[in-house]
């Protein structure tokens, strides 16, 4: 929930030395390493130590850990002093240095040590830490931001994953943030303005370096912005350019409705967020040219107007609240591999012991996306005389062969649907037990050393947390893989996409950022939940039903239908090959006459 400006070495460096790294002294206690970082965030960002204060005291120290560990990496990152080569080799090793000091519980770096201590007495996920100090890394060599979907991503890296791991720590001390999970769209939105708003208050600092932080497509909106601002100019098009982001910083962030029906502490916590960036907006909005030339700040009267109520609103509200500590027996989490193997060892598909192999599909025929209604699995068990719950777990060892044959026979994507919006329908125990099969299934990650990246398509409303977050670990934990997409439709309705879809869009219409004249099938796809997701060329469905059952109505418009027999657990690699042989076997016209 709590999202801190950017963290860069424009404000007073981590300490460092004996006393901070540790070389050559004595492991520090955590104790002291929390003090450690608590200096930290309160010397480098008053707000933000001023809004953790609003936590229930047990979790504050891991708050700060947190937080001084983003800074540390992105201290390295950003380093003035050293070449770029260089400061790559120190980041990896600082991340390196992390996953050996999990196994031993300690270090001899006074951050890491709290933030190890966090890690293991609240049994926080390391995912999430490492795809944030992955994006950090990216400012080694820095990509020009050319779309909003560019600064969303760096956005989203650095910010997102604080305010998870606060969520987490808030679940783990006995708060119930089951309706985080149905926000997430909406709070990501609200850590978007967020990180825009610290992007505007950096400005003056930001233009002495390249490339900007602004997108290039609200540059180009605005010409002669793009020239003007190195130089400091405040031209006609340098102020269009600041209004137009500060009026998309308003409406990301004053999201009134955002909090309520949540837990008193949270939604307290929340609006005070909201609050004191609204404020830095304010003063943004009015400092003119002088913010090409410093950062503008509300003054402390308006901070302490602000802050004040709020720490006597959320003290009331922990103390009604009954917060547990961290387990004394929580086991410590196995560190993550770095997004699967590294380069050139990812390991090859599993092939059938028959020695049948997959056939040879010219390039120019292959299907690029296949999707796959998976039917039939009650019915399966229900003809042996098994409950239906077995009929699901025989039909994750088919999934596992069809993937180890999509990857052998060069699928680029791959999609299953797994549970839609209308399997609620089915019995609650069927259903709780498929989660908790498919839960167990994720858990183990079974594809993440074949360089299988792992996406999760449908909405979290109902499912079970434990699901949502194993389904968003494997996401981070797989996001750079590059052998095969393979995305589960969990909790999926396909108008309920579209209808995201349509939502999505009208929000940036009345942010400003969209001409509603201008929008076209592609604007559109950018803005579904997963908008590089490619349509589909081959549709299949097991099971002997012929129909598509609301499944991806937006990317099959061209698919290819296939229909068969079989039911899903009955299914492997050789019937996934027939079928991608008959779809490469049809002419594909897309309303071309023929010739």
């Amino acid at each position: 929930m709590i999202a801190g400006r950017r963290l860069s070495p424009r404000t007073a460096p981590l300490p460092r030395g004996n006393d901070g790294r540790g070389d050559g002294a004595a492991r520090p206690g955590p104790e002291g390493a929390y003090r450690w970082c608590r200096r930290i965030v309160r010397e480098r960002d008053p707000a933000i130590y001023a809004l953790t204060a609003l936590m229930p005291r047990l979790l504050w120290p891991g708050c700060w850990a947190l937080w001084a560990a983003l800074a540390a990496v992105d201290d390295i990152a950003d380093s003035r002093t050293r070449q770029p080569t260089e400061r790559a080799v120190e980041l990896q090793a600082w991340v390196n240095a992390l996953d050996a000091e999990l196994a031993t519980e300690t270090s001899t770096d006074m951050v890491r040590r709290a933030l190890v201590d966090t890690i293991v007495r609240w049994g926080l996920d390391v995912a999430d830490l490492r795809a944030s100090f992955q994006v950090l890394a990216g400012d080694v060599h820095p990509a020009p931001l050319v779309t909003w979907d560019d600064w969303r991503a760096r956005s989203r890296g650095m910010d997102s994953a604080w305010a998870r791991q606060i969520l987490v720590l808030l679940d783990r001390a006995g708060v119930d943030m089951s309706f985080a999970l149905q926000h997430g769209e909406a709070i990501s939105r609200f850590l978007d303005g967020v990180q825009l708003i610290d992007d505007l208050a950096d400005l003056a600092e930001d233009l002495a370096q390249q490339p900007l932080t602004i997108p290039a497509e609200v540059l180009d909106r605005f010409p002669g912005a793009a020239e003007d601002l190195p130089r400091r100019r405040w031209t006609m098009p340098v102020q269009g350019v600041l209004a137009h982001l500060v009026s998309m910083a308003r409406h990301w962030v004053d999201q009134p409705s955002l909090g309520v029906g949540w837990h008193p502490g949270p939604a307290i916590l929340l609006a005070t967020t909201r609050r004191v960036f609204l404020a830095r907006l304010d003063a943004i909005a009015a400092a003119g040219p002088g913010l090409l030339q410093a950062s503008p700040e509300p003054g402390r009267i308006t901070r302490w107007r602000i802050l004040a109520p709020a720490r006597v609103r959320t003290a009331l509200a922990w103390k009604l609240t009954e917060l547990s500590g961290p387990p004394a027996a929580r086991l410590l989490p196995a560190p993550l591999p770095p997004a699967g193997p590294p380069p050139g060892q990812v390991l090859p598909p599993r092939l059938r012991a028959d020695g049948v192999r997959a056939p040879q599909i010219a390039a120019d025929r292959m299907p690029r996306h296949v999707a796959i209604i998976m039917d039939g699995n009650g019915r399966w068990a229900q003809q042996r005389g098994l409950p239906r719950p077995e009929g699901h777990r025989a039909g994750i060892e088919a999934v596992h062969d069809v993937v180890h044959g999509a990857l052998e026979i060069g699928l680029s994507h791959l999609t299953l649907y797994a549970f839609s919006t209308e399997n609620w329908k089915r019995d609650v125990g069927e259903v709780t037990r498929l989660f908790a099969l498919l839960d167990e299934e994720l858990r183990s990650a079974p594809y993440l050393d074949h360089g299988v990246r792992l996406r999760w398509l449908g909405h979290p409303d109902r499912l079970p947390t434990e699901l949502v977050r194993t389904l968003q670990r494997n996401e981070t934990a797989s996001r750079d893989q590059r052998t095969l997409t393979l995305t589960l439709c969990v909790n999926y309705g396909g108008r309920a996409e579209i209808l995201h879809g349509a939502a999505a869009v009208a929000r940036s219409v009345l942010a400003g950022e969209l001409d509603p004249e201008q929008i076209t099938e592609g604007e559109f796809a950018r803005h579904l939940p997963l908008p590089d997701l490619p349509d589909v060329d081959l549709l299949w469905r097991t099971g002997a039903e012929q129909r598509t059952s609301n499944f991806l109505p937006w990317h099959s418009t061209y698919a290819e239908l296939f229909f068969t027999t079989s039911l899903w657990p009955d299914i492997d690699r050789r019937d996934l090959w027939a079928a991608v042989a008959e779809c490469a076997r049809r002419g594909r016209r897309y309303g071309a006459a023929t010739g």
